[in-house]
């Protein structure tokens, strides 16, 4: 009979956050595969706990996948957890989870930690629905073709962003979303420099241009009224299109973005735009 793959959260900054039931799964499995044993070590040592540690991250899935699963058929149990928050969520621990379901493995998921919730719930942005988008592509062509697909997009949009990364994401999102799509940066939660500021993006890119980032980030954007919630006339329309002009985007391409993110017909727009 195969043994049990615990996924394990861990805090993503205060250790106040381990819960009872986190501290005694981690006593209970035979071993933990943790992304940096260097950092569950310095966890363990602070609940007291010994466990043998085994390396699982993203550039060793294949070998240490297999180990993991192998030793689960054995009859073993393993706690699966990152550096901080929830295992499986913009982690390669999805595909040691893919891997148990296909071969019969029990995966027991433990609430917890998670970035990308603590943040969207204190952005003051809506919840009821949003899609999280994890890291952008690190190639800037590849991360403006992304954000231009999320250009119409009607509900919250999560990031994550590193601190050195911050001020190019913010000024790819400007030149995508235009400068008055809201957006909640929040910084280093949980931790002592925690630090939520809520704002638009043309005010968030100049913030950065004079400001170091400093500590990981979650991006929560705005979304864009959905068709028929708003009341964009044409006139709106050919405000935007100039103010996307402006900013080196072509006719065709910024009438498009326009009537995406407005809610308006683009032939209508398009031909207002040419007269």
């Amino acid at each position: 009979m195969p043994g049990t793959l615990y996924l394990v959260p861990t805090p993503i900054g205060n250790l106040g956050d381990v819960s009872r039931r986190m501290a005694e799964t981690f006593a209970q499995v035979d071993f933990i595969a943790a992304e940096d044993t260097r950092v569950t070590l310095k966890l363990l040592n602070h609940l007291g706990l010994k466990k043998p540690l085994m390396s699982y991250y993203r550039h060793n899935t294949d070998e240490a996948g297999r180990q993991v699963l192998d030793r689960l058929l054995a009859g073993e149990s393993c706690a699966l957890c990152t550096d901080a928050g929830t295992p499986a969520i913009s982690d390669p621990g999805e595909d040691l989870v893919a891997l148990c379901a296909e071969n019969g493995v029990p995966v027991v998921p433990l609430p917890g930690p998670c970035a990308l919730t603590t943040a969207l719930c204190a952005s003051g942005l809506p919840t009821a629905r949003f899609v999280f988008e994890g890291f952008l592509p690190m190639n800037r062509k590849n991360r403006r073709a992304r954000l231009e697909a999320l250009a119409g997009e009607e509900r919250t949009i999560l990031l994550y962003e590193a601190p050195h990364k911050l001020t190019a994401t913010l000024s790819d999102l400007l030149s995508a979303f235009g400068p008055d799509r809201r957006i909640s940066l929040c910084r280093e939660l949980t931790k002592f420099h925690e630090e939520i500021v809520r704002t638009t993006l043309g005010d968030a890119a100049e913030k950065y241009r004079s400001e170091v980032p400093r500590g990981e980030f979650v991006l929560v954007v705005e979304g864009v009224p959905a068709a028929g919630e708003g009341e964009y006339t044409l006139d709106d329309g050919l405000e935007r299109v100039e103010t996307l002009l402006a900013q080196g985007i072509s006719r065709k391409d910024a009438v498009r973005q326009a009537a995406r993110e407005l809610g308006l017909s683009r032939n209508e727009l398009y031909n207002a735009a040419r007269e």
